[in-house]
């Protein structure tokens, strides 16, 4: 029935270059798609197809493949072969995985949609997608991003709504073209600072996961639109609290004094620094104190700078003030703050 169906889409057409077969409750691809290696377009959403037929490896000049709302278990090792495709949808399937060299020969797809499946993780083998522009893995089981992913330097929207993350990787940050960033209804406790390098993200969606507190310079990203309804967000509650002394590792002082010493450029510590590497790597790990301007290493009062969010953003309904993430270097620094900061006391 399936080849019938195939042969009576095509027929009359000469060189067949779009071919839909939607909702035919079809459950083999039909293996006379090797007779059409000229097809440009296939559409076989809405059937019952577990598995991709051998044939479609001919299919080399395809560029649009649809196989959303069907059964398949995993990504096929089949996508290898097509070579020109630009977009994939697997959407609504039953997928967990991708078998292995899925990816090898996908170097100019743009487009991989993936929602609505079963994934509870990536491989590595996703980096190989070097073209890709838009990423969707909405309602999925993912725990984590490999950072293979972040190596995606054209990736331009990445949509991960409705899984299971509760972190994103640092590596983000190399994400440099991405625009659209949505994270709805994940279990996310932290942004990483990297996210602050994303100066050409336009759209963040964060609601519905556990965030308290922005990392420092979120404020100077350039969104259009931020979202985070249902989030535990910090507000401004004052509260008295005890303050101890300022105590210090030997490291810590050490460290501290090093790092001033080479931010006045003093020639004889400039010039030592270079035969230490690992001091060397230490200290580049150091922070500015925003009260005094002073440099510390990993001895830190959290606060938190209360922000009214930039008048070009458009924002959730009830957000007035962005708690973003200060460090100072002391409980010195910490009484001659501004009245928009506040310390965190940790319970």
């Amino acid at each position: 029935m399936t080849e019938r169906l195939l042969i009576r889409a095509i027929k009359g057409h000469g060189q067949t270059q779009i071919v839909t077969l939607n909702g035919k409750k079809i459950r083999k691809m039909p293996s006379t798609l090797e007779l059409l290696p000229d097809l440009k377009n296939l559409c076989l959403q809405n059937n019952l197809i577990s598995k991709v037929c051998p044939e479609i490896s001919t299919l080399t000049q395809l560029k649009i493949l649809n196989l959303g709302n069907n059964l398949l278990e995993e990504v096929p090792e089949e996508m290898k072969y097509l070579t020109s495709l630009k977009k994939l949808h697997l959407f609504g399937n039953k997928i967990c995985r991708f078998a292995s060299g899925a990816c090898d020969g996908l170097q100019n797809l743009i487009l991989l949609n993936l929602n609505r499946n079963q994934l509870t993780w990536l491989p590595q083998e996703v980096s190989k997608l070097k073209s890709l522009t838009h990423l969707s893995l909405n309602c999925n089981k993912l725990v984590s991003i490999p950072t293979e992913l972040c190596l995606l330097k054209n990736l331009r929207e990445l949509q991960l709504n409705y899984n299971e993350l509760s972190c994103i990787p640092e590596e983000i940050k190399f994400l440099k073209k991405l625009q659209k960033f949505l994270l709805v209804r994940n279990y996310i406790e932290v942004l990483p600072e990297g996210i602050c390098h994303l100066k050409n993200l336009r759209i963040l969606d964060i609601a519905g996961n556990t965030i308290q507190i922005f990392p420092p310079g979120f404020q100077n990203l350039k969104l259009k639109e931020f979202y985070c309804e249902e989030n535990p967000l910090f507000v401004k509650r004052p509260a008295i609290a005890l303050q101890q002394e300022d105590i210090w590792s030997l490291q810590e002082i050490t460290s501290r004094y090093v790092m001033n010493q080479l931010a006045k450029k003093h020639p004889f510590l400039m010039c030592a620094i270079e035969q230490y590497p690992e001091v060397r790597n230490l200290i580049s790990q150091g922070k500015k104190c925003p009260i005094c301007g002073k440099y510390f290493l990993s001895i830190w009062l959290e606060c938190v700078r209360f922000i009214p969010p930039p008048k070009n953003w458009k924002i959730s309904r009830n957000l007035q003030l962005v708690p973003v993430q200060v460090l100072i270097c002391s409980y010195k620094c910490l009484n001659r703050r501004d009245p928009n900061l506040f310390g965190i006391a940790h319970m």
